[in-house]
């Protein structure tokens, strides 16, 4: 496992951006997603974490996933990622609690909504399922791995979606 010499922690409502080789960008996630987002080819990437799938008043509060999308990948824009090169990767979104609505499922469905909409690649997905997950990003070549974290609440009849690239490994 690559070793990185600065961690970055993104929590709920922020995200992360770097072309420096030695960061490595983290976050825990149950029923919210993150979106890993990378230009391999400008070598930089970005991670968010947002919490609820509608738009909140005026568009722009980045807890929510269109506005924490748009952000992301604007930011990777000014610091020139091109949006054609970007490829995206998405996780999260569990069902954390019986009984309750499925939030995370409906926020994998924002996310996917908008990556079709603005035309850019998802090459890699772990969505729904029970379980809470650890994401890390390395920024520079878009390289995840992916850790479950506890165990799962909820019987475990949620089946997860799931589209690994070999960029995206469990461990």
């Amino acid at each position: 496992m690559t070793r990185a010499a600065k961690v970055i922690h993104v929590v709920q409502g922020e995200n992360a951006i770097s072309d420096d080789e030695d960061v490595m960008i983290t976050t825990v996630l149950g029923s919210c997603v993150s979106a890993c987002i990378c230009d391999a080819d400008r070598g930089i990437g970005g991670m968010n974490h947002f919490l609820l799938p509608e738009d909140g008043p005026g568009g722009t509060d980045i807890r929510y996933a269109a506005a924490a999308l748009e952000q992301l990948v604007n930011g990777l824009m000014r610091r020139g990622a091109a949006r054609g090169r970007m490829r995206a990767k998405l996780f999260g979104g569990a069902r954390m609690m019986a009984g309750l609505p499925d939030i995370g499922r409906r926020n994998a469905e924002a996310a996917q909504r908008f990556l079709q909409a603005e035309g850019i690649a998802l090459i890699a997905c772990d969505l729904g399922g029970v379980q809470a997950r650890r994401i890390r990003l390395w920024p520079v070549s878009g390289r995840v791995q992916l850790q479950f974290v506890g165990a799962a609440q909820l019987p475990a009849r949620e089946t997860p979606m799931r589209l690994r690239a070999p960029e995206a490994e469990l461990f």
